[in-house]
């Protein structure tokens, strides 16, 4: 057993105690020892290398608590995300992408931090992982970040229109009506990045566009930000008419989860084809998450895990590589 006890300031201390002990309890819940706090003294308990593993993710809190941090179990998760593939979560936690009101949209994860610096460096940048791991949101919160800097003119935000169980034509209303279902995610997170007001206006004015992909045929987009969501339910032939939809000045990412495909069992799915062609072409990055970049409810990670075991034989070129952390818990 090894101790070590670690002096904080006033301010950090009163961040570590929180409401009721909860931070404290929280980082026991995340670390192999046992932490106490007395006045401005932190004391861990534990084997040596826990105490010394707890001693870096205190400080690296202290670190941003000194910056103008919050803590909060969100962040302590995030902490020790990082810190696991030992980068530093100041990096990557102060990558703010937007802000809106209470809203500060950054990265929660170093593949998060990966995504959001391909966005920024290529045409057309690649999100492929499970649900939760925040592909659309941060997509769009770099799209609203672009338009607001006059980078680009216009966002244009589509999804394929495939029924998942459901059937369109039950639905009452027309076309568009009928489709809202499928983009409203899309909406939702428009409304978390902005104002409804300025929401409407955007979209009143096409500056703002959110449409199904049938309705991208034949069209040229120029000096925009385009995100097409859910594109594991895209056929090869739809993703190859979406990417040559690229015109000048525009940004394009496609984001998709292999393991949630809607497409009959006999058709392929554009995503997964896509990966064989386009790899390794300059201006094209491939990003891959995993269920450690989940940033939902725990169970979340669980249920994508579990997932993920079950088809380990779908397209694994597009599965991410293990990280060193979970290497580390394999050997274990």
């Amino acid at each position: 057993m090894a101790r070590r006890q670690l002096e904080l300031s006033n301010e950090v201390a009163a961040e570590l105690a929180g409401a009721q002990d909860q931070i404290l309890r929280t980082l026991e819940e995340h670390l192999d020892c046992a932490i106490y706090l007395r006045g401005n003294v932190v004391t861990l308990d534990g084997d040596a290398d826990a105490v010394q593993a707890a001693a870096t993710v205190v400080r690296e809190l202290s670190s941003l608590v000194a910056r103008g941090h919050e803590l909060g179990p969100a962040t302590i998760e995030s902490v020790t995300r990082v810190l696991d593939e030992r980068e530093s979560p100041a990096q990557v936690l102060e990558d703010v992408v937007w802000r809106h009101r209470n809203l500060k949209v950054a990265p929660k994860s170093v593949n998060q931090k990966r995504y959001v610096d391909a966005i920024r460096r290529s045409t057309i940048t690649f999100g492929v992982g499970p649900a939760g791991t925040g592909k659309t949101f941060l997509a769009i919160a770099m799209a609203v970040a672009a338009l607001s800097r006059r980078e680009v003119n216009r966002i244009i935000l589509t999804r394929p229109a495939v029924e998942a169980g459901e059937r369109l034509g039950f639905l009452p209303g027309d076309l568009m009506a009928k489709v809202d279902p499928y983009l409203r995610p899309l909406f939702d997170a428009l409304h978390d990045m902005l104002d409804a007001e300025r929401v409407a206006a955007h979209l009143e004015r096409a500056v703002i566009e959110v449409a199904p992909l049938a309705f991208m045929r034949g069209r040229t987009l120029n000096d925009s930000f385009v995100i097409l969501d859910e594109a594991q339910n895209t056929s090869p032939e739809q993703m190859k008419m979406f990417l040559t939809r690229l015109g000048f000045g525009s940004k394009m990412v496609v984001t998709g989860d292999i393991t949630q495909v809607d497409l009959p069992r006999d058709q392929k799915s554009g995503l997964v084809v896509v990966n064989d062609i386009l790899t390794g072409v300059e201006g094209i990055e491939f990003i891959r998450f995993g269920g450690e970049d989940v940033v939902r409810h725990k169970l979340v990670q669980r249920i994508v895990a579990a997932y993920d075991e079950h088809s380990q034989r779908a397209a694994p070129e597009l599965r991410p590589a293990p990280s060193p952390s979970r290497e580390r818990r394999r050997t274990n």
